[in-house]
């Protein structure tokens, strides 16, 4: 028994590194007291791609720390959100469309108005600056390189 608590202790320090996520009204607050960049990554839940780099992702254990440590990261599921998002001082709702539908911020933070590429990364200096954007996959050395450019900016 007591091998098996000790197992369960240890191994989440391994396997278990885990991006923290935030929502965009968490961030709002916390940049009052602690301003940092954010990370937003656009997803839907329909995505392989998006579901298989996120998981890569999260096995980069020196990645998640730099993005646990730096920045504030949101995981923004483009069709499940439902909830109205305050951001940059505007209000963006959900757009229904039948059986689905799309937050109106996912057209708002696209290049691609009428069909938005996913994954979709948004990357904003601390002061909510657009640093970086990258539709597609994001490898997670490309990642690494990318957030501290930023951070070490």
């Amino acid at each position: 028994m007591r091998t098996l608590v000790i197992f369960l202790m240890v191994v989440p320090s391994f396997c278990f590194s885990q991006i923290k996520t935030v929502t965009f009204h968490e961030v709002e607050a916390q940049q009052k007291e602690n301003p940092k960049p954010v990370i937003i990554h656009i997803y839907t839940s329909w995505c392989s791609v998006c579901k298989i780099e996120y998981f890569k992702l999260n096995k980069d254990r020196d990645l998640v720390k730099l993005i646990n440590e730096n920045f504030y990261f949101i995981n923004f599921d483009a069709e499940k959100m439902r909830e109205k998002i305050h951001f940059q001082g505007e209000e963006f709702n959900y757009l229904p469309n039948g059986n689905s539908g799309i937050h109106e911020l996912v057209l708002a933070l696209s290049k691609n108005k009428k069909h938005p590429v996913y994954p979709l990364w948004i990357i904003l200096d601390k002061n909510q600056n657009l640093v970086e954007y990258h539709e597609g996959i994001f490898t997670p050395e490309e990642m690494k390189q990318k957030l501290n450019e930023i951070f070490n900016h």
